[in-house]
């Protein structure tokens, strides 16, 4: 079991507040299931997480050992868009999540991409995202990275955090947007009525997203954006923000926000562009729309 004295600055705080103060690495809400769990003590006893500390307490607490699951490659096929020594680039299908995570220990693209590599693949996101450097959601179609060597994989982080890579999505939206082109310029962080949401709030993170109409309907518009920052869910996001979320996504647009009956937002990785980690070339690939976005194009009623 692990100890800490309250500091004089935590006086009076909340002690599930203090905690990810104190203790690195570990978010407030599972901090907080610890000391509903009994895992951490205030002076040796089990309080609420409400519970207010005072200048010398003594906060007791256990991390329990996480338990992994071993990740097995699986023989799922690959829609393979460019593939070396260095990187993968595959056309990612709708429902597929990226890489495991509690209730998703098999059927992910990491697990197709093991049985493809073998022992080729960056080890830098450890054993559950394996030549992970970037993801989309489970329910976005498209152009995902793959990086098979740490040299690989760092180039290509590089590259992500100075948003020099090319990152071209296809969307379809609620509503007519009246303007051909804007630029929505709005931050991002967790949405304060619920966190598993993110949401536009002032002092989040810079985000900014580029948006194209290519096709106006009757009550959607298609659509391309560009990425400038990549947060997370900024274009799901961002459309909902101006009032014209992602058709199908619920999760930003509301109960009533899938008249068509979609599995998840009708958003695409159309094109992705990187410079080689190895040759240095410019290297961009389109992922091909999936059958269920064309035909949505096909059937909506134009304007």
């Amino acid at each position: 079991m692990n100890e800490f004295v309250v500091e004089p600055e935590y006086e009076g705080e909340r002690l599930d507040k203090v905690l990810p103060k104190v203790i690195d690495g570990y978010s407030r809400s599972y901090l907080s299931s610890l000391l509903r769990d009994g895992e951490v003590l205030l002076n040796g006893v089990k309080v609420r997480p409400s519970a207010k500390v005072k200048e010398g307490d003594h906060v007791f607490f256990t991390i329990p050992e996480k338990i992994v699951p071993d990740i097995l490659p699986e023989d799922i096929p690959l829609d393979i868009l460019y593939e070396d020594a260095d990187v993968l680039v595959v056309n990612k299908p709708k429902g597929m999540v990226v890489h495991p995570a509690p209730g998703h220990y098999s059927g992910t693209l990491v697990n197709a991409v093991m049985y493809h590599c073998g022992d080729s693949l960056s080890g830098i996101n450890g054993v559950l995202r394996p030549g992970i450097v970037h993801r989309i959601d489970r329910d976005t179609t498209g152009s995902v990275i793959i990086c098979k060597n740490d040299a690989a994989h760092q180039s290509i982080a590089a590259q992500l955090k100075d948003h020099t890579i090319t990152r071209r999505y296809l969307a379809i939206c609620r509503g007519v947007l009246k303007e051909d082109e804007l630029t929505v310029d709005a931050p991002l962080g967790r949405d304060p009525k619920d966190r598993k949401k993110m949401a536009v709030v002032p002092g989040g993170k810079h985000a900014v997203t580029h948006v194209k109409v290519l096709q106006r309907y009757q009550d959607a518009t298609y659509i391309e954006c560009r990425l400038e920052t990549g947060r997370t869910h900024q274009i799901r996001v961002h459309l909902a923000h101006l009032g014209h979320p992602l058709l199908g996504d619920t999760v930003y647009g509301g109960a009533k926000n899938n008249p068509y009956h979609l599995e998840g937002q009708c958003l695409h990785a159309w094109i992705l562009g990187f410079v080689h980690p190895t040759t240095g070339a410019y290297i961009e690939t389109k992922a091909p729309l999936p059958a269920y976005f064309q035909h949505l194009l096909d059937t909506l009623p134009k304007a």
